[in-house]
């Protein structure tokens, strides 16, 4: 699938000071970096990316321990799976591919780790879209039942090792499919062979528990960086595009906050977006509204 999906694309693998990653490039134009979520990998852009390589580069790469990356050793702090050291890994990458200032768009776990970018490398990025996330700082913070039981890898996948790492390497196939089924996405948008390759990805131990590990992250150190740069006044200074399932929680949960947009304008100066009539996997359940909506703004 992936290598049909990709078939104009060039298949890399680069090596960062940590480790290596693989992406697939194609396309010419201003570079533009698509990062996948959970449980995915860059496949996830295999509809969109040939769309959007008709404006961009298009540079699909599988963040550290996902995919065909790789997966280093991680520490007690869990600070080798921080979203600070994917952006460090992305921004040596598009270094080695000839592209020190680029955009970037992410979903889910790339959505997060593509917004530290934009904090932590604010010369290299020109502008971010984020689809169907909020900060990992609003998302611990306004959590509550629904996020335990609807978004269940926060809680699981955070756990201490091995539970998380023997629960996934027992039944990946059960974790997969309770990801793209339940929420919110119809499951005939993954074909087989779109569903066994991210079944595929779960079978590696050590993918396993770099995945557990970036979760872990996110329970602790990744939450303490964001709540630094908000006491210290820091915000993205490139624009903003928020998109976000119409049918999912985003659209429903933070009503009270005024909604996503206002949610990520308390960290944004300047800020843009709009609900998409699909699941949480919307990038893949609408590819040709995604690309669109990506288009216009990476144009702009």
């Amino acid at each position: 699938m992936s290598a049909s999906a990709f078939s104009a694309f060039e298949a890399v693998e680069l090596q960062t000071e940590e480790t290596s990653i693989f992406l697939r490039r194609g396309g010419s134009g201003p570079p533009l970096l698509l990062l996948h979520g959970f449980p995915q990998t860059h496949l996830m852009w295999r509809d969109i990316a040939p769309l959007l390589a008709r404006h961009f580069t298009a540079v699909c790469a599988d963040i550290r321990g996902y995919g065909r990356s790789g997966c280093p050793p991680s520490r007690a702090d869990h600070a080798p799976y921080t979203k600070r050291a994917m952006a460090r890994d992305m921004v040596a990458v598009m270094e080695k591919l000839g592209f020190p200032h680029f955009s970037v768009a992410g979903h889910d776990r790339g959505g997060r780790v593509a917004y530290r970018l934009a904090f932590d490398h604010p010369q290299r990025v020109q502008r971010l879209a984020v689809l169907d996330v909020l900060t990992i700082a609003d998302a611990w913070e306004r959590a509550d039942k629904r996020l335990a039981t609807g978004y269940w890898p926060w809680s699981l996948l955070a756990q201490a090792e091995p539970l998380p790492e023997r629960l996934v390497s027992a039944a990946p196939d059960a974790i997969v499919d309770s990801a793209l089924g339940g929420w919110g996405s119809p499951s005939h948008v993954f074909s087989d062979d779109v569903r066994a390759a991210y079944i595929d990805a779960l079978r590696d131990p050590s993918h396993v528990h770099a995945i557990c590990e970036e979760y872990r992250a996110a329970a602790t150190t990744d939450h303490a960086h964001d709540i630094a740069d908000r006491k210290a006044g820091r915000r993205i200074a490139c624009p903003l595009l928020v998109l976000w399932s119409g049918r999912g929680p985003l659209e429903g949960w933070y009503a009270d906050a005024g909604g996503p947009l206002a949610l990520w304008r308390a960290w944004a100066q300047d800020v843009s977006g709009a609900p998409v009539d699909g699941g949480h996997f919307f990038p893949e359940e609408m590819p040709e509204r995604t690309a669109e909506e990506l288009r216009r703004f990476f144009v702009s």
